[in-house]
């Protein structure tokens, strides 16, 4: 999923504006940093060239670690011999590791401004559990819910499932914590199936949500653009194939069906927006995020169901042709979300830090505050 988002953008960005640089991560948390990394991580299938019409502006080498022999060459672009400095990174990375606020805290530590959520947010985002804490003490509206941990699982699963028999009730959903794409996600009908699901979501990880089933759900979605003055599009529809929006719903069966706008009575459509961009506010979220919601049909209950800090960006993605559908093509959301990245950079360096112990840090803000006051470097 992340290899074709990153394409759709690359093919969309504005090749007079900008200068695109690929950094491609392979399974195994190599960097590669030189030579083609489309071509690298699809096999062959997908090249630079294939996506901007030209060959990519680096060092035909096919790999390079991260970690360079000094701490001020941490990443790609930074001091680093052969390899182009960049102005402004868009992490195109779903899941752990590129959504949860690891990448983001290296591109502070390298202080190089990037696209979307911050180091906070994109924790929050993945944490399903510290999520709808939050959500819940914002006052915005969730499903019930416990956490269960993989550890007292093991322990006590006769206890454990008679907590969640009392607190949650039947149906319910048994999911991962910190995962995404429904991985591991599994609908709970009766007590019986509960031990089949929980051991499900405890290979994914130590922390697991109980959360109750909303009968008869809508799945409704609102895709948020903005720093301190967030907006938030018109709403859309998910009708999955299957009884829920799992894995093979999102990624593998095409009778899967985006209704944009959702079919909402308008005043419902505006308390839905107003509740994105409260979700969005709630955990100090920045750039972009889609937030999702669950409506029943039965009862008309609204819950929020997660905040995603770094949707699909594919062309034909929930998050971009919601924009599309408000008026913003997606060669436009790309430039506003670039804007975005380098408006929330400069706000950031009005803070007050201390560098003691950090010279290689200061050296960098120093080096981008000169390069700013001789008209900066062209836009990368």
């Amino acid at each position: 999923m992340s290899l074709l988002s990153a394409q759709s953008v690359i093919r969309a960005l504005d090749k007079t504006k900008y200068e695109v640089i690929p950094i491609g991560i392979t399974k195994e948390g190599r960097w590669l940093t030189r030579g083609d990394p489309m071509k690298a991580l699809t096999g062959g299938a997908v090249t630079m060239a294939d996506l901007i019409g030209t060959e990519p502006v680096v060092e035909p080498e096919s790999a390079a670690p991260l970690a360079r022999a000094e701490r001020r060459e941490l990443i790609p672009g930074v001091h680093a011999d052969g390899i182009p400095q960049v102005d402004v990174i868009f992490p195109v990375l779903h899941g752990p590791f590129g959504e949860d606020g690891t990448i983001q805290g290296l591109l502070e530590l390298a202080d190089i401004p990037y696209v979307g959520a911050g180091v906070l947010a994109s924790a929050v985002g993945m944490d399903k559990v510290a999520m709808k804490d939050i959500f819940r003490a914002h006052g915005l509206p969730v499903a019930r819910y416990i956490v269960v941990f993989r550890r007292e699982w093991e322990r006590d699963p006769e206890g454990v499932m008679e907590r969640v028999e009392r607190e949650i009730g039947f149906p319910c959903f048994v999911k991962p914590a910190c995962l995404g794409s429904s991985v591991g996600v599994s609908k709970v009908k009766r007590r019986e199936e509960l031990p089949a699901a929980l051991a499900e979501a405890a290979r994914y990880g130590r922390k697991m949500l109980v959360e109750r089933a909303i009968p008869s759900p809508r799945e409704i979605e609102v895709s948020v653009l903005g720093n301190e003055d967030p907006i938030a599009s018109v709403p859309g529809e998910v009708i999955p194939a299957g009884e829920f929006y799992d894995y093979a719903a999102k990624y593998l069966d095409d009778r899967t069906q985006l209704v944009i706008p959702a079919p909402l009575e308008e005043e419902l459509a505006e308390r839905v927006r107003a509740l994105a961009i409260a979700a969005f506010r709630a955990i100090d979220a920045c750039g972009m995020a889609r937030v999702d919601f669950l409506l029943s049909r039965e009862t008309g209950e609204l819950v929020v169901n997660e905040i995603n800090t770094i949707p699909g960006f594919t062309a034909v993605s929930m998050y971009p042709r919601l924009w599309e559908a408000s008026g913003l093509p997606y060669p436009a959301l790309l430039d506003r979300l670039i804007e975005l990245a380098l408006e929330r950079y400069a706000d950031r360096r009005r803070d007050a830090i201390s560098y003691e112990g950090l010279t290689w840090l200061s050296a960098l803000h120093d080096r981008r505050a000169r390069e700013e006051d001789d008209g900066g470097p062209s836009t990368r």
